[in-house]
């Protein structure tokens, strides 16, 4: 029996659904286990694997070829249900962070290296007898790492990373001081990427959203102002550019609201990274500083202040 015919034969064996038990689902147990077609399973090994790695794997060393568009499908079938089995583990890191890894938990690990020696029977019944709580243990894990938010009024959760982090610091600390009592219309997560989105009310103030429009990272709506915040979360990519304006009045051209446009950093330091692009008429946030505001250009403003 090959490599990949006992891997599939693994996965049948705990209980994964017939679409995890493809090619592409063994090859990416054999990536993570790091088991070629001559080596033993009792070598197999936890290391933290990227997604662009079980591509490699698959044509270095088995010479299966599959395109660098194939990554979302084994992100989706595989790398997602194997997680929900606990067979892997994440690092916890934002899922779009070039340091994202999954690895084989070390309950799985014991059970792979059993493969197909004579303990193998033994280990698999161990395995499945304490699989359901394995699986709510790494499930209580993963809620754990999670950033919880309170979105209106409800108990929402941010995954972990930077650019969460910054999204949950415009919630819960700019808009009480500068936009209070205002609505969010729409927030994604890195892993859910419309973690709220009233279509309705969006609807209802005129924007026409289409598949190919990328929403601002939080939207805001103050109803006793009549104003809507377009505000971005930048930690890497991304602020308030006269290119990104334009690309938001096309998406809110039917919009008759005061619109209003953010660009939250982290601290100064990032700040200065995209100070040459930002677009004037903008203002900018800084969560480490969050009572005070940059306004840029905003004529408004100037005037003489009072000292006292």
């Amino acid at each position: 029996m090959s490599k990949i015919d006992e891997a599939k034969m693994f996965l049948a064996d705990v209980g994964m659904p017939i679409q995890q038990q493809t090619d592409i689902a063994a090859l990416t147990l054999l990536t993570l286990a790091h088991v070629a077609p001559d080596d033993s399973w009792k070598d197999a090994s936890n290391e933290w694997i990227r997604i662009h790695d079980v591509i490699q794997f698959a044509e270095n060393i088995y010479g299966r070829h599959y395109a660098e568009n194939t990554r979302e499908t084994i992100r989706k079938n595989c790398m997602h249900q194997f997680r929900l089995a606990a067979l892997i583990e994440d690092n916890g890191k934002a899922t779009n962070s070039p340091n994202y890894r999954y690895r084989i938990t070390d309950e799985a690990l014991s059970l792979v290296r059993a493969i197909p020696v004579d303990r193998y029977r033994d280990e698999l019944a161990r395995f499945k007898m304490y699989h359901d709580s394995l699986i709510e243990m790494y499930r209580s894990k993963k809620t754990m790492e999670k950033m919880p938010v309170r979105i209106n009024g409800q108990d929402l959760h941010f995954s972990p990373g930077k650019h969460n982090k910054l999204q949950k610091a415009i919630i819960e600390e700019f808009a009480p001081r500068f936009a209070p009592h205002s609505e969010c219309l729409y927030v994604g997560d890195t892993t859910n990427k419309d973690m709220v989105k009233n279509v309705e009310k969006l609807s209802e103030l005129g924007f026409e959203i289409t598949l190919h429009d990328k929403m601002p990272d939080v939207v805001l709506y103050m109803p006793d102002k009549n104003w809507i915040y377009f505000i971005e979360a930048v930690t890497s990519v991304g602020p308030v550019s006269p290119k990104r304006i334009m690309e938001i009045e096309e998406m809110t051209e039917n919009v008759t609201a005061g619109k209003v446009y953010v660009t939250a950093f982290p601290d100064i330091a990032t700040y200065k990274k995209f100070a040459a692009e930002l677009a004037w008429e903008t203002e900018v946030w800084l969560s480490e500083l969050p009572d005070h505001m940059i306004h840029l250009n905003g004529d408004k403003f100037i005037g003489p202040r009072d000292q006292s």
